[in-house]
């Protein structure tokens, strides 16, 4: 029998048939976990095994060089692996990031758009697992700039 969609992932359906329902579901992610409100970051896509958020450019998110700041790009990873890692994750798990690697490819000049995704499939298991989660993020033409693999310690709900 199949479970069907994880909570998250109903709830952004939902949002998602409004109009600026996407913008609405993003902001509610960053109330929950204000700290990523810092990016202002904008889902435009979602579903079990992909995020797609874009942030913009602005001057509070700058480095010294006028780009994109390198941790508001690991930000931008960390928000997307985390999203699609909750709406993707089988009833009775839970998640927390473990550590990422990254990779600057290129200068990050003007709004960003990342892509996560699993490298393998979100199951349930009777322990804890590692799930890497590769992201990639590419400026407005297109361009990869930064590369981030995080890892999720995917692991069993304590019994209540």
């Amino acid at each position: 029998m199949s479970q069907g969609p994880a909570p998250l992932l109903r709830l952004y359906r939902r949002f998602a048939a409004w109009p600026a329902g996407r913008w609405l579901f993003s902001r509610a992610v960053c109330f929950k976990a204000p700290y990523f409100g810092t990016i202002h970051p904008r889902i435009i896509d979602l579903d079990n095994g992909r995020c797609e958020a874009r942030i913009p450019h602005r001057r509070g998110m700058q480095n010294h060089l006028g780009s994109v700041h390198a941790i508001a790009l690991c930000n931008l990873a960390e928000f997307c692996a985390g999203v699609m890692t909750d709406a993707s994750l089988p009833a009775g798990m839970r998640w927390i990031p473990k550590g990422m690697r990254v990779q600057y490819l290129k200068k990050a000049v003007g709004p960003q758009h990342g892509v996560a995704t699993p490298r393998t499939p979100l199951v349930a298991a009777a322990s804890g697992y590692e799930l890497p989660v590769d992201v990639e993020v590419k400026n407005a033409a297109g361009e990869p700039v930064f590369r981030a693999e995080v890892t999720m310690w995917i692991s069993p709900k304590p019994a209540q």
